[in-house]
């Protein structure tokens, strides 16, 4: 963590403990807890932010690539989906 071993940490505490005074230390400790879980989560999300923007530059630039496979991709999408709706369409009964 940030390159700082027991030694350091046992230091930091004591000149802490020495400065801030036994009442305010658990205050001050839990407070840099959440600062540190705040900062971890806005972190987490800026990576996922960054990894969705990445995502959909990925896909556009194979439009780029293969203009040809994405019409055809989209022509057959269109044609399925217009599959579809001729299957669940209900055809006229023959009357008799």
């Amino acid at each position: 963590m940030f390159g700082i071993g027991i030694p350091e940490m046992l230091v930091i505490l004591v000149v802490a403990l020495l400065v801030l005074g036994p009442s305010k230390l658990p205050e001050i400790a839990r407070a840099l807890g959440k600062g540190y879980a705040e900062f971890t989560r806005s972190m987490r999300e800026v990576k996922e932010s960054f990894n969705d923007m990445a995502s959909d530059f990925e896909k556009e630039t194979e439009i780029v690539r293969d203009p040809k496979k994405y019409i055809q991709t989209a022509i057959e999408e269109t044609l399925t989906a217009e599959d579809v709706d001729k299957e669940s369409t209900p055809k006229p009964e023959a009357k008799s």
